[in-house]
């Protein structure tokens, strides 16, 4: 019997109370996973079938079979990493996005889905303090917005010195040189490598007492930079090294801001290209509280953010800006003869790095709707707020240490081993402790040489009564956990 559309109603249908009974659950969920590696492989590793299932059953045992394998980052207590939840319009959107199944390359192939994504595109811009005329475009995450917007940035600083990376590659080229600050993400690292610029001229730079990139240094990196005569650029092209400069908004483990209005000023007289790296801490710009640290940040080249982050909508979600829109689209434009073009329309396809790709501008376009300006800046300051409030909470309990007080929505906080022998042993117990009881998940990092737990808040459904109900947890993992 051939399929109908009355297919799909029992599986969705399956799925949807699967899924409300997730998130209506989360706050009784334990937030690290309970299953074993081995337990997850031996149910989820079937035998590949000649016959398929119905497809109600195939979900009835996926979730079975993933029971204790997905971690409760969707709620209120996830604090390791920077991940947001889904507010319920992007979440909502998402599934419909799924539903629609719209190629969101070209507008012929989903008009309402280009149209959002230009509409949400434009709205991003106001959010995050990006000039009205720069381009942009929604990529999977912040990784492959860096690779998206240091492509353009690619493409601008060899143009100048004459030289079509596009149409000649990258042998033969001038050598493009990239100066960050050793604290950098490392994504940025990543993008140099997938766009063949080489990891070695990736150059670490010196940073301040507080881990921002000092003025100084740049300075000097800058000016020890040689001309480079090229006998193939054209003679009236720019014959300074090609530079491109890499600044950070809210740095991993600290959220710590670079000097942008020292900064930029500095690569502007050396010709360089200047791209953010904006995943979480470009959020900052939404907020009347926090705006403060973006200042300056507008006149950089590029900006890169995650939109799963603060925003809060589902993975898959990334926005890279270009301020120069000929240099991006000059890096990512393609046509073919058996496309359909809409003159007046944005084609996604000039601005990203994907052909067939995920609509994902719904799901922003909906979050934005839900939020508003007010609500976004709401979940930037609470988020803030609750991590302090963590942050210092934490620290008050007897046995542990602030290394790090939340300039955003970051901290650090060690546990003293009361031996003296090994405060990082006794720190990675803690957080160990801490997964097993289930009522957080935490994470480690070495900073400056000591063992610390990392306080990220990044969720909109971070409440106070999170951060009280974690704080009796961890005073109590420290008592279980060595």
């Amino acid at each position: 019997m051939p399929p109908t559309n009355l297919t799909f109603r029992e599986p969705l249908q399956t799925a949807a109370r699967h899924a409300l009974a997730h998130i209506e659950n989360l706050d009784a969920l334990p937030v690290a996973a309970t299953a074993s590696l081995e337990t997850l492989r031996a149910r989820l590793a079937r035998p590949l079938a000649d016959d398929g299932a119905p497809p109600e059953q195939v979900i009835e045992d996926l979730v079975s079979d993933s029971a204790g394998g997905i971690v409760a980052s969707a709620g209120g207590r996830f604090y390791s990493w920077v991940i947001g939840g889904s507010v319920p319009a992007a979440l909502a959107a998402d599934w419909l996005t799924s539903a629609w199944d719209q190629n969101a390359g070209l507008y012929a192939a989903g008009p309402a889905a280009a149209l959002v994504e230009e509409i949400a595109g434009e709205w991003l811009k106001e959010l995050l303090g990006i000039p009205a005329g720069a381009s942009f475009a929604f990529v999977t995450g912040c990784q492959m917005a860096h690779v998206t917007c240091l492509a353009a940035a690619r493409h601008a600083v060899l143009e100048r010195r004459g030289w079509d990376v596009e149409a000649r590659g990258l042998c033969g080229a001038p050598a493009i040189r990239l100066l960050a600050s050793r604290e950098r993400h490392g994504s940025v690292k990543r993008a140099v490598r997938l766009l063949g610029m080489g990891s070695d001229n990736l150059i670490g730079l010196d940073t301040d007492d507080q881990g921002r990139l000092d003025p100084q240094a740049l300075e000097r990196a800058l000016a020890t930079a040689p001309a480079a005569a090229d006998p193939a650029a054209d003679s009236n092209a720019d014959h300074t090294t090609p530079t491109i400069v890499v600044l950070q908004a809210g740095e991993l483990n600290t959220g710590v801001f670079d000097p942008f209005e020292q900064l930029i000023p500095i690569a502007r007289r050396y010709n360089a290209w200047v791209h953010i790296d904006g995943a979480f801490g470009l959020w900052a710009n939404a907020s009347p509280r926090f705006r403060h640290l973006c200042a300056g940040a507008g006149a950089a080249d590029s900006w890169a953010t995650d939109g799963h982050k603060w925003l809060n909508v589902p993975y898959d979600c990334g926005y890279a800006f270009v301020a120069d829109p000929h240099a991006q689209r000059a890096a990512m434009s393609y046509q073919a003869s058996y496309w359909v073009f809409e003159r007046a329309a944005r084609e996604q396809i000039d601005w990203n790095p994907e052909w067939s790709r995920r609509a994902r501008g719904f799901a922003t376009y909906a979050a934005i709707r839900q939020l508003g300006r007010t609500g976004i800046a709401g979940t930037v300051e609470r988020c803030c707020d609750c991590a302090r409030a963590l942050t210092l909470g934490l620290g008050r309990l007897h046995g542990a240490e602030v290394l790090w007080e939340p300039v955003i929505n970051q901290g650090l906080v060690r546990f003293l081993d009361p031996s003296g022998q090994s405060h990082d042993r006794r720190t990675d117990e803690v957080i160990a402790a801490i997964l097993a009881s289930g009522e957080a998940f935490f994470g480690g990092v070495t900073w400056r040489g000591m063992r610390a737990m990392r306080i990220s808040v990044c969720n909109w459904m971070t409440s106070e009564g999170d951060v009280e109900r974690v704080i009796r947890a961890v005073e109590l993992a420290m008592d279980t956990g060595g």
